[in-house]
């Protein structure tokens, strides 16, 4: 069907475009020799993730249990889940799991480590990483002697093996992180324990990230679709983008006032950095500026618009954060042009656990 037919508010992924977002990285992935662990977090498709395994992906990332145990009955067999997973009932969903893929998670503390090893077994160890912060200031041990000393508490513990190292670096932190992995590296060789993995992620970075020379893989995740946030930080421009969001005008209370039925639960409100403004980049209108969002209301300045749009026109919106949006809907629209070619099933959506 024509897109035209699709009620709103709606999500459209435009299928060309994800191609291409995802053959530029593999294409410099491979030409650094840089194999690519794409997270999961802004499609939440399993077909989505098994075309970029397909196309050279290593496996795949996921956050939490249960995106990553819908992942697995999607077909993945290869998951990293980089968090500190906590708890009985967390560790014995991480057991199920663990029975069904190649998996591994990461620790950045004994507390986290001790969990693990009370749970697993020698007979299937499970394969744990130590999460470092590089700059990021989130999770991660903070210098590389604590690195050592939860590598050394994983190597003892019969049910865990020792996988390497993690990081989610900030945005143009490439070189810090790689000097801070590049010590710790040395630090774990000198204790015999060297990483097999040294994990960095990020889409700001990704066309940055065969600097850092210590890293084994990259987990980029909202290179996919891109959305307006990616595109201030310098991740290709809004032609890239291949998720909207289709909206209509509900309300045109001025001349330079217009309503779309998409407001933060179909939208997001995630500001953006500068040069953009707003919550969100209208494709048909873009001079138009979404100044507010109520929960099922967006509010649109469109007094700098040449064309103003009537009430009952649709329009499609670029999201300041695509990842976001894709968990508030439970399907989206995969299309080529405006030819829906199916309607897909988000099976991770909402899964926080």
């Amino acid at each position: 069907m024509h897109i035209d037919a699709i009620d709103t508010p709606a999500v459209l992924i435009d299928l060309d475009k994800v191609e291409a977002n995802l053959r530029r990285a593999q294409d410099y992935a491979d030409a650094h020799n840089l194999p690519l662990r794409p997270h999961v977090k802004t499609h939440k498709l399993p077909e989505m993730a098994l075309k970029q395994v397909a196309l050279g992906a290593i496996g795949i990332t996921c956050q939490k249990i249960g995106e990553a145990a819908a992942m697995a009955d999607g077909g993945l067999t290869d998951i990293f889940l980089p968090y500190n997973i906590l708890g009985t009932s967390k560790l014995d969903r991480l057991a199920d799991l663990h029975a069904r893929v190649t998996l591994s998670v990461t620790a950045d503390s004994p507390e986290t480590i001790a969990g693990y090893a009370a749970r697993f077994g020698a007979e299937r160890p499970l394969n744990v990483l130590v999460e470092c912060d590089t700059g990021a200031g989130r999770c991660g041990v903070q210098t590389p002697e604590e690195a050592v000393a939860l590598a050394r508490q994983i190597a003892e513990a019969p049910g865990l093996t020792f996988g390497g190292l993690m990081t989610y670096p900030p945005k143009g932190g490439t070189a810090r992180a790689d000097a801070w992995l590049q010590e710790a590296k040395t630090a774990l060789e000198n204790a015999d324990l060297t990483p097999k993995v040294i994990s960095s992620g990020g889409s700001p970075d990704l066309y940055r990230a065969a600097e850092g020379t210590t890293t084994t893989e990259y987990r980029p995740g909202t290179y996919i679709y891109s959305d307006r946030m990616q595109v201030a930080f310098g991740l290709g421009t809004l032609k890239d983008c291949a998720l909207t969001v289709k909206a209509t005008v509900v309300s045109r209370p001025t001349p330079n006032r217009a309503v779309l039925d998409s407001g933060s639960k179909a939208l997001a409100a995630d500001p953006v950095p500068a040069p953009y403004k707003g919550h969100g980049h209208i494709v048909e209108y873009p001079d138009a500026v979404v100044t507010a969002l109520s929960e099922e209301h967006a509010v649109v300045d469109i007094s700098a618009c040449p064309e103003k749009p009537a009430v009952g026109d649709t329009v499609r919106v670029i999201p300041n954060h695509a990842c976001v949006v894709t968990n508030l809907f439970d399907t989206v629209y995969l299309v080529h042009g405006d030819t829906v070619e199916r309607e897909a099933v988000i099976t991770s959506r909402g899964k926080l656990r």
